[in-house]
């Protein structure tokens, strides 16, 4: 009985089956809006980081409970996101196989690759939708590091950024691939933010730099499954919906990646000097 009250919650409402992308329908989904937020995050971040610099203090300021909440909400966000987003999966596997022998279409295709012509709507593009919103959300996190460490780092502003306008393209183009990429995204953040919460509130950390490796391997996982979808793009008939925005989302991806490489590199040789 529980379970079937969250499935029709998190798949059978009729705000999920009868969603629709669009600019009058959506909020936050045209392009002026998309751009103006990005240019607002930007400047707001560089301008506080310049306003604390200029008053010379040597300390950050406390935020008290502020960043552990806001790691909860977010873990427990991210968690909802998956378990929609893998139920709305399933169910629109199950109403649309038959539709699939036609195209010669297998269920780990769809996953990876839309057929071309599909629509942002219905229970899969509401939840990545609601991922999309999420992403605004991450965006405090540059500020709790600016204010808490009086640090800007140009990879996070770009990867902030870059993460906005990927699943801000995967609505607007109905882009092939987003499926997978919300599930490996969402289960990450589950447990980075969970375990961010854990040591907030003064519990014991791994003893290992468990955050770094959970973000390393997740784009390992992306990086493969977009060699996946490109593989299915050359194979089948007709190619993937929205190829384009996902040539696109590959460069981001590509440049993502390599600040991260570097990064990832540059704290893995600095650790044996800490101990």
């Amino acid at each position: 009985m529980a379970l079937q009250t969250v499935k029709y919650w998190l798949t059978e409402h009729p705000n999920i089956v009868n969603f629709r992308w669009s600019p009058t329908q959506s909020y936050a989904s045209t392009w002026f809006f998309l751009f103006a937020a990005v240019s607002s995050y930007v400047i707001a971040a560089v301008s506080l980081h310049i306003l604390l610099a200029v008053t010379r203090r040597r300390r950050g300021l406390s935020l008290g409970p502020i960043p552990a909440l806001h790691s909860l909400a977010m873990a427990l966000i991210s968690a909802v996101i998956f378990v929609g987003i893998l139920l709305s999966a399933a169910a629109e596997i199950r109403d649309t196989r038959w539709l699939w022998r036609r195209t010669r279409t297998t269920a780990l295709q769809w996953f990876l690759c839309f057929p071309v012509g599909t629509r942002a709507s219905g229970r899969v593009f509401f939840w990545s939708y609601a991922f999309y919103l999420s992403r605004f959300l991450h965006l405090f996190r540059t500020f709790f590091a600016v204010i808490r460490r009086r640090k800007l780092s140009f990879f996070q502003l770009i990867n902030q950024s870059s993460l906005l306008c990927i699943s801000f393209l995967w609505l607007e183009y109905s882009q092939s691939f987003q499926v997978v990429a919300i599930l490996l995204t969402t289960v990450s953040y589950a447990v980075v933010y969970g375990y961010r919460f854990w040591t907030a509130i003064g519990l014991r950390g791994a003893c290992f730099p468990l955050v770094v490796n959970c973000q390393a391997v997740l784009l390992g996982c992306l990086t493969v499954c977009h060699v996946g979808v490109l593989c299915i793009h050359l194979v089948k008939r007709g190619g993937c919906n929205g190829i384009g925005a996902w040539l696109f989302n590959s460069v981001l991806n590509a440049v993502i990646s390599l600040l991260y490489l570097k990064f990832y590199v540059k704290t893995r040789s600095s650790s044996p000097r800490k101990q």
